[in-house]
């Protein structure tokens, strides 16, 4: 068992059953997701997602973590991110039969997107029907302009290079 919480300082914090911190996490994706709003994970508790003030959604990946939380090597892996409204997120879950996320907004619109990707597939009360089978087409709502944006492990953060040599003013050049 573990549970989650998220945070006013876009932190998620894991924690055991007996109340001990087990992890702390901190997106890394290049839009700041802003306070997080809402959570929750699959029904296998592989996957975890936030929802933000900001209308952000993020995919975390936490099996392996979860598997074995001791070993340093098993981490969290940020998966993507993507603007799913232009105001607050106010719960979102994971239908996993369909592979579809759901979230609500103040704005009070209701929303699907494929899991995997974050394509957008429409709104609750739309006139067309939901298409899920097709996840080619990269849609957006009205009022969100930017793609979902995968997170690649290479984009992770950096350790700090010790530079030898400082550099230093050559009037002569």
């Amino acid at each position: 068992p573990l549970l989650a919480s998220a945070h006013e300082s876009s932190c998620i914090r894991l924690w055991s059953i007996q109340g001990n911190l087990m992890k702390e996490l901190l997106p890394f994706s290049e839009h700041p997701s802003g306070p997080l709003t809402a959570l929750c994970t699959d029904i296998f508790t592989k996957t975890l997602l936030t929802g933000s003030k900001k209308g952000h959604i993020i995919r975390w990946n936490i099996a392996s973590f979860l598997e074995d939380s001791q070993n340093k090597k098993n981490e969290i892996k940020e998966e993507l991110c993507w603007r799913a409204h232009a105001t607050k997120v106010v719960d979102l879950f994971i239908e996993e039969e369909k592979n579809v996320v759901v979230t609500a907004s103040i704005d009070g619109s209701v929303r699907l997107w494929h899991a995997m990707t974050g394509y957008y597939f429409g709104y609750f009360g739309q006139a067309r029907k939901f298409e899920l089978s097709d996840t080619s087409r990269l849609i957006l709502p009205s009022d969100v302009n930017n793609f979902p944006a995968i997170i690649r492990e290479e984009s992770k953060h950096m350790e700090k290079k010790k530079v030898k040599y400082p550099l230093m003013l050559d009037r002569d050049k």
